[in-house]
This record gives C-alpha cells, sequence and structure tokens, in this order.
C-alpha cells in the first residue's frame, strides 16, 4: 500500500544552514537503533502558533546554544520520512542560512532534549569536499547544490 500526502502526519519544520568563518557547516551525528548513523542540519519541528522564522531562532538556540540572527529562508524542500519517534510524516521544511564571524565556535548542548541527548551526541563542521564524499548519510541529500545555490 502506497501512502499518500493526506495519510502522513504534517511536518512544518525550520531548519539551520549555520556557516562558520570559514565557509564550514554545522551538522549533528543521528544514531538512531532502528536505522544506521546520519548527519543532519541543526533545526526541527515548529511549535503551535511559530512562524518558520521563530522556530530557525528558539532551534538554533535550543541545538546549539547561539543567539544569532536566522535571516531570511534561502530554500524550501517538500520530503516524505520516517521521524526518529517512528511516526511517517509529510515534512515542510524551510532553510534558514546563518553565517556566524567565528572561525572557532563552541557549541552547547545543554538545551537538547531527552531524544537529542541520546541520540545526538556528536558534531562537526563540514568543509564543502567532506560534504560531497562522506561515507555516511547526509539529509538533506542535496545539501551540496544547495550551498551552492545559497552560500
Amino acid at each position: 500500500m502506497t501512502l499518500t500526502e493526506t495519510d502522513l502526519a504534517q511536518r512544518p519544520a525550520a531548519r539551520i544552514l549555520l556557516l562558520d568563518g570559514l565557509g564550514r557547516l554545522l551538522l549533528f551525528r543521528f544514531t538512531p537503533a532502528d536505522r544506521p548513523p546520519f548527519w543532519a542540519t541543526p533545526g526541527g519541528a515548529i511549535d503551535p502558533g511559530e512562524s518558520y522564522a521563530e522556530a530557525a531562532r528558539r532551534e538554533l538556540y535550543e541545538e546549539t546554544g547561539l543567539t544569532l540572527e536566522c535571516g531570511e529562508e534561502v530554500h524550501r524542500s517538500i520530503v516524505q520520512f520516517t521521524t526518529l519517534e517512528n511516526v511517517r510524516v509529510h515534512a515542510d521544511e524551510r532553510y534558514f542560512l546563518v553565517r556566524a564571524e567565528a572561525e572557532t565556535i563552541a557549541i552547547d548542548p545543554a538545551n537538547h532534549t531527552e531524544l537529542e541527548q541520546r541520540l545526538m551526541r556528536s558534531w562537526h563542521w563540514f568543509t564543502r569536499d567532506e560534504l560531497a564524499d562522506w561515507p555516511e548519510t547526509i539529509f538533506p541529500e542535496d545539501i551540496v547544490q544547495i550551498l551552492e545555490a545559497v552560500a
């Protein structure tokens, strides 16, 4: 049986393309028990009553400890996937480009949720070359093309 968009939970989400002063992209590594490890940008689902931009600022702070301006939306992806809570979703993901001036940025995981504390325990600042040739899955899968278009 094929699921249609209306059969899936709707999940509007804000995602952050966080670049450091050297142009490297921050990604978090997820290690769920039910699938291979993967990497993804900071971000997550929008809370009720929240705009995409408000969610981007909140998620950036919660996942990195940084209070930086998220700027305008630079990319949109419509994707279907199974969340870490095992829910099939139709996600409307809006991406915000955030540039940090510093070449070294400390990430503070103090505000991670319990789920993030269990499954998202490491991060890495990726160069464009690393993104193009990384041995584990990176989401979104077209991250290199997105960065070429917006950064």
